[in-house]
């Protein structure tokens, strides 16, 4: 899938554990895959913050990545989430994810150090990431979680590197997501709140990474759809309707209220890992509530 540009709606979607024993449920990862390919979409996001990647183990992660692999089985691209907290614990996690099938990977910032990260340390960490990685890297922006947003001018820094291909920008600010546009014109630039993705589209962007198209899939597509074609009220009246799934689920829920979502239109969402808490039943009927309308 590599030789083609980023392009699309990527679900991130969100790791499957069994209710009885929280070990990781591949065959549900599967069939929730093939499900949202039959929606059209680009490609696959495994293990990133949907899918709950701080909780998993590496072998874990790659059984994730394996899975989804199958389940894909080349028609579409597979995109791994690996970042770690060290360069090191990066680079492994990147290799794996590689050997077992991944197209690309997504590499967000490390954080629990955010207070003493520089700049410079910063470049030095993606450039020995990309230098080491088998395959095209996607810089993911996440400052929600990381507590350090990446600066415009470190993707100018990084944007002669040959492996790295695109960002991922989640900090929901639209300021942030022209900034990145207008900063590296040669890589692809991903959406990472739904609700951006038309203005995103309008910037330039070449699609998102969105917790709704987990559960909202051919909103996402169809939204793509209608602005390629030009019909920019049609495009307009589909983001009206997929904001309010992303603010009140994705932004505030997180990966529970993801799960929850998945739950009630069909697919499995399951049970997030403790100590990430499921929804109250209030919040549960809330999100069912929303993805029926």
């Amino acid at each position: 899938m590599s030789e083609r540009r980023l392009a699309g709606v990527f679900p991130p979607v969100p790791t499957p554990f069994d209710a009885a024993t929280g070990d990781f449920a591949p065959t549900r990862l599967q069939q929730n895959v093939r499900r949202l390919l039959d929606e059209q979409v680009q490609g696959i996001v495994v293990s990133g913050t949907t899918g709950e990647a701080s909780m998993l183990d590496p072998d874990e992660q790659r059984s994730v990545v394996a899975a989804a692999g199958e389940a894909i089985a080349g028609q579409a691209w597979l995109i791994a989430g690996t970042g770690g907290e060290s360069t090191r614990q990066t680079v492994a996690l990147t290799k794996g994810a590689a050997a077992e099938g991944a197209d690309a990977v997504l590499v967000r910032a490390p954080s629990y150090f955010s207070a003493a990260t520089t700049p410079a340390t910063l470049a030095a960490h993606f450039r020995a990431v990309a230098d080491a990685s088998p395959v095209p890297v996607i810089i993911y922006n996440i400052p929600k979680y990381t507590h350090l947003a990446l600066d415009p001018a470190l993707l100018q820094q990084l944007a002669a590197h040959e492996r790295i291909v695109g960002v991922k920008d989640s900090s929901g600010d639209l300021k942030s997501l022209a900034a990145y546009r207008a900063a590296v014109p040669q890589w692809s630039v991903l959406a990472g709140s739904a609700s951006l993705l038309y203005a995103g589209l309008e910037l330039g962007c070449q699609g998102g990474v969105m917790g709704v198209a987990c559960y909202a899939p051919k909103l996402c597509v169809q939204l793509l759809r209608e602005f390629a074609k030009g019909d920019r009220a049609a495009a307009g009246r589909l983001q009206e309707r997929i904001t309010p799934l992303d603010k009140e689920i994705v932004g505030r829920l997180g990966p529970a209220g993801v799960k929850a979502a998945m739950d009630a239109v069909g697919l499995y969402g399951g049970p997030p890992r403790p100590p990430l808490a499921p929804l109250s039943p209030a919040d549960r009927e809330r999100v069912g509530a929303l993805v029926r309308d």
